[in-house]
């Protein structure tokens, strides 16, 4: 099959086209903006690989994005590009609405397209999976409580509010014009190549550094982790085998508070990276309390029963024995985070087409 992957050099995009690099059966069309977060150092070795190509496109280009779509013609689309963090779309919010609405507007209306003049076969297989986020049911009141399928949206965040409405997109061009359409909500992803603005990461490499570790709040917000590898495993078994119109909600098992996380994080570099910065006696002695952020959510927690009884996955890794594999993996990978940390990592912009 061919899969065009929206936002695939970036942090969860990356790891589903890495598995289909892995898998060499599938065709892949990598279509990235190469803002901020997308880094083509994520997909190591994609140049070379026979079956993967990139475009340089932003999802905001109405024209570029109908010729990519039209002229790689997809038998998946597997949609993931969007603006993620919450903080950025407190200060800028225009910049979400762009992309994640009328982006996502943009790519339905070149999906549909192309999917109108498909011989009735293709047709018939066609998928537009649609990658969107827990944020979008707001926060839980209730420890017992777990978002399903059917929770009502209540997005508390520009960003939350924007993936909510591009949801709402993506069903209603299913509902109205028939295009094949499954939507899948997932917790907090976590792993090898996050973005280092992201609270794991951040910690990670702000630890490293003897740097402090910022805690919103008291840091008891909880959310539900899931390791990115065990997301694009669940993202590319929907996309072959989801029920066309469905919601699946993925989720890792993996509810913690935010203060806990930052705790675990400390205690594996002590055991990994006993070698401390200059005055840092312990790595727990840089965390450091900030003002909560606007708005913020106390709890998400997700019931992925759904996925789990219909199409058989479930999540390989648990916290712990994920975040070790985080962490070893940017202790052995310097080179990519510093990358990042210092910009060069946006001059490398290979095999643009």
């Amino acid at each position: 099959m061919k899969f065009l992957i929206t936002g695939g050099a970036g942090f969860i995009g990356s790891a589903v086209v890495r598995q289909l690099m892995d898998e060499n059966v599938h065709d892949v069309m990598i279509l990235d903006a190469l803002t901020y977060a997308g880094n083509l150092e994520s997909i190591p070795g994609y140049e070379a690989h026979p079956k993967v190509n990139f475009a340089h496109v932003d999802l905001r280009d109405a024209e570029a994005v109908r010729a990519t779509v039209v002229g790689f013609g997809p038998d998946i689309v597997m949609h993931l590009a969007a603006e993620s963090h919450v903080d950025r779309s407190i200060e800028g919010p225009k910049a979400f609405l762009d992309t994640n609405i009328t982006g996502t507007f943009n790519l339905l209306q070149a999906a549909r397209e192309w999917w109108a003049i498909l011989p009735a076969a293709r047709k018939m297989s066609f998928r537009f999976h649609h990658v969107s986020t827990d944020e979008v049911y707001g926060d839980l009141d209730s420890d017992e409580a777990l978002f399903t399928e059917v929770t009502p949206y209540a997005p508390s965040s520009p960003y939350s509010a924007s993936k909510a409405a591009s949801d709402h997109l993506v069903r209603a061009w299913g509902r109205t014009y028939g295009l094949p359409v499954i939507v899948t909500n997932c917790s907090n992803n976590y792993g090898p190549y996050h973005f280092p603005e992201k609270l794991i990461p951040h910690m990670i490499l702000n630890a490293l550094a003897g740097k402090p570790l910022p805690v919103y709040g008291d840091g008891s917000q909880v959310r539900d982790w899931l390791f990115v590898e065990d997301h694009a495993r669940a993202l590319l078994r929907v996309a072959s085998a989801g029920q066309v119109g469905s919601t699946y909600n993925i989720g890792g098992h993996n509810e913690l508070k935010n203060l806990d996380v930052v705790l675990s994080i400390c205690e594996l570099l002590e055991e990994l990276s006993p070698r401390k910065p200059v005055d840092v006696a312990r790595y727990a002695d840089l965390i450091t309390y900030v003002n909560d952020r606007p708005g913020h959510d106390r709890r998400y927690a997700i019931d992925a029963s759904k996925i789990e009884q219909e199409l058989g996955w479930k999540p390989e890794e648990t916290f712990e024995s994920g975040l070790r594999k985080t962490v070893l993996w940017y202790l052995e990978n310097e080179s990519w985070w510093q990358n990042v940390l210092s910009g060069d990592y946006k001059l490398q912009r290979l095999g643009d087409s």
